[in-house]
């Protein structure tokens, strides 16, 4: 099963982008190992419109295209709470399933469209917090990590 991470804007280089390139590179070395591919990154631009409404839509044309034919889980604040256990459980299932690959949705600055919302097998939080989206994106890529050694068996998790 393919995980992916679609996310709108980049990370710049800088301790952000050494940290989620190191959950990365591990996440990709054990997925192989539990029959899943990538994770991969896919960043999207961020709109340079005026309001937020259109900046928004515009970011869902290009998410909504990059995670075509997955199933989505959008990253919101108002979404499902899982603890790291359950987030393991969540992925195995869906592989155990068949599910050919699933994407992650993070938004922009302005948060996810409510189309994006909508098409969204799922929304996830990691909390009531606002959080940068760049921080999102390092926090799943870590919570991906930390859910492949939850089913792997490996001791990084210690709940």
């Amino acid at each position: 099963m393919n995980l992916a991470i679609c996310g709108v804007g980049r990370l710049k280089a800088g301790p952000e982008r050494q940290l989620a390139e190191r959950y990365l590179e591990r996440a990709g070395k054990l997925a192989q190992r539990l029959g899943f591919s990538g994770p991969r990154v896919v960043e999207i631009a961020e709109s340079r419109a005026r309001d937020e409404t259109t900046r928004k839509h515009e970011e869902a044309v290009g998410l909504a295209a990059k995670s075509a034919g997955a199933l989505r889980i959008a990253l919101d604040q108002r979404g499902q709470n899982l603890t790291s256990a359950e987030f393991a459980e969540l992925l195995g299932k869906h592989r155990a399933s068949g599910v050919k690959g699933i994407t992650f949705i993070i938004g922009g600055a302005d948060g996810l469209a409510p189309e994006i919302l909508e098409a969204a097998h799922q929304a996830m939080s990691f909390g009531a917090m606002t959080l940068p989206h760049q921080l999102v994106r390092i926090v799943l890529l870590e919570q991906i990590y930390r859910a492949l050694t939850i089913q792997s068996g490996h001791p990084y998790h210690r709940a």
